[in-house]
């Protein structure tokens, strides 16, 4: 019997002993517990087991990169390229006419104006929003589309509103705009052009 509580108390100061032992190698007992979670979770979750077994073999540790966002999509640019190539208008919008005499200002705006003019109507089918022309006076109804119609001035309460046209508003009804050749950057309106003699 004394043989017995001998083991045990044997046992017991053993154990004492080799848990003193970890507590100094890990640094504390708080690590030990962390030590066993970890383990616990390696055993339960076989990736992170695995990335666990990599890295105490002594491989690389990678910071994960996070995903770099998509570029915009250069769609919206393409009736913008199509009105400079057909009209030039970036070039005449980009130029400085501080300087430049107004019968010369308005020859150029009235070439950007006709050839614009053309190349959107070839490529777009455009309808006004509201009928009717600046002034008239217009009921905008309950459950109108704010996306097409804003409402200014003294709004209070709520609709329907009446009041008089600021702007008639455009839409774009139907677009025909081809796609561009594959590969091409979309964000370039108009490529640098080099004459080689």
């Amino acid at each position: 019997m004394d043989s017995a509580i001998g083991a045990a108390l044997g046992a017991a100061g053993m154990l004492i002993l080799v848990l003193l032992f970890a507590a100094t190698q890990a640094g504390s007992v708080s690590t030990i517990v962390q030590g066993l979670k970890v383990a616990g979770k390696a055993k339960q979750d076989k990736e992170f087991g695995e990335k666990l077994k990599a890295i105490l073999a002594g491989a690389e540790i990678k910071p994960v990169e996070p995903p770099k966002p998509p570029k915009p999509s250069g769609a919206p640019l393409r009736m913008l390229a199509l009105l400079q190539a057909e009209a030039r208008l970036v070039d005449f919008l980009m130029e400085d006419i501080q300087g430049l005499p107004d019968a010369q200002i308005g020859q150029a705006v009235r070439e950007v104006h006709k050839k614009a003019a053309a190349a959107l109507k070839q490529h777009a089918v455009i309808e006004q929003v509201l009928p009717g022309k600046e002034d008239d006076t217009v009921t905008v109804p309950k459950g109108f589309d704010p996306s097409a119609i804003r409402v200014v001035g003294n709004v209070t309460g709520e609709p329907p509103f009446t009041g008089q046209i600021n702007h008639p508003g455009w839409r774009v009804k139907e677009l025909k705009l081809a796609p561009p050749p594959e590969g091409a950057d979309e964000f370039v309106l108009q490529p640098a052009e080099v004459q080689i003699p």
